[in-house]
């Protein structure tokens, strides 16, 4: 294709449309179920009633269903499984460049956004994959290195196993910020949004392709999960999303002759807080006895201090769309 950012934009715009038809479906299913808990609220982690959270957000797990992140990867694949017969009906034409799975560059990422659904050892099953995953960018792809924005690279040898280990559960800790309609949404599809600029920047066409994809198919879960919200990602969203993305920032790093590996904490910004503010919460009550914040994640403590949920929503997406940019300006010119 002569002008590759059709064969980006184009898949980004289907994942969209496919989306919001897709919704109505999954929609009348997940009422019919019943697919939300039965018991609103939850416990601390110290085993006793979190009332801050109860008073927050208790009676709106009763009426509200979970499992809307299926909109995110359902999208992609039908996108994919689309374009991939439009292309076999007609070969050798546009739609043969507009399919982006490949095995040098999209084979993991979409195979990661696939397999993400609810587990009940999720955190053992994270690990694993993980870690098979890190192994397979060390021993196949020979990924050894880490990025440093405008000074090279540094050798890590073997440990970018542990290494890619300890960043994907770290990003699946922030998958929490799935706490307030619209939040996630509007974080994610920033965040995938700013790594398809950079991976087009590299010329990594068919990885831009995809996270594009990603993007579109949060976009179409984030137009009915503003409030009111329709439905939660919950886990059928935020693990593979966040599986996946740990697989594409490692991609745009030595692989792509990028540094997108260290550009993570900016980019991801409100995932580093929301993770970060749970980490902190529970050391500063160890160490004290106290609680830092009133509540944990830390937009459910802006919400406790008397901010509505709208606005907590409306300047975390602020706040991502200007470290989108940051993170694309930086990775451009490092």
């Amino acid at each position: 294709m002569e002008y590759p950012i059709f064969s980006i934009l184009i898949p980004a715009t289907l994942a969209f449309i496919f989306g919001i038809l897709l919704t109505p479906l999954l929609t009348h299913y997940l009422y019919k179920f019943k697919v939300w808990k039965k018991t609103g609220g939850k416990m601390a982690l110290n085993g006793a009633v979190a009332t801050e959270f109860n008073r927050l957000k208790g009676e709106g797990e009763l009426k509200t269903p979970r499992m809307g992140g299926i909109v995110i990867w359902g999208s992609v694949l039908v996108t994919i499984g689309f374009i991939y017969i439009l292309k076999i009906i007609f070969p050798a034409g546009v739609f043969d460049e507009l399919f982006f799975i490949s095995r040098s560059e999209t084979w993991i990422p979409f195979t990661t956004l696939v397999i993400g659904l609810r587990l009940s050892v999720r955190i053992l099953i994270i690990t694993a994959l993980s870690g098979f995953i890190g192994w397979w960018f060390y021993a196949k792809l020979g990924i050894d290195s880490v990025g440093i924005p405008f000074d090279g690279s540094v050798h890590i040898g073997w440990l970018i196993i542990p290494f890619f280990i300890f960043t994907t559960i770290s990003l699946y800790a922030s998958g929490v910020i799935d706490g307030i309609d619209g939040l996630s949404g509007g974080v994610f599809s920033m965040i995938f949004l700013s790594y398809a600029g950079i991976a087009f920047n590299q010329s990594q066409y068919d990885l831009a392709a995809f996270c594009a994809t990603v993007a579109g198919g949060i976009l179409a879960f984030l137009w009915f999960n503003i409030p009111p919200a329709r439905f939660w990602m919950t886990e059928t969203g935020s693990m593979p999303l966040t599986l996946t993305l740990a697989v594409v920032v490692f991609m745009t790093d030595e692989l792509g002759d990028g540094k997108g590996i260290l550009l993570l904490p900016l980019i991801g910004l409100p995932l580093v807080a929301t993770a970060g503010s749970v980490l902190i919460q529970v050391v500063f009550k160890k160490a004290t006895g106290r609680k830092l914040f009133k509540i944990a994640p830390l937009h459910h403590h802006f919400e406790a201090i008397g901010w509505p949920s709208t606005k907590v929503v409306m300047r975390y997406w602020v706040i991502s769309i200007i470290c989108a940019i940051a993170g694309l300006a930086i990775a451009a010119v490092a």
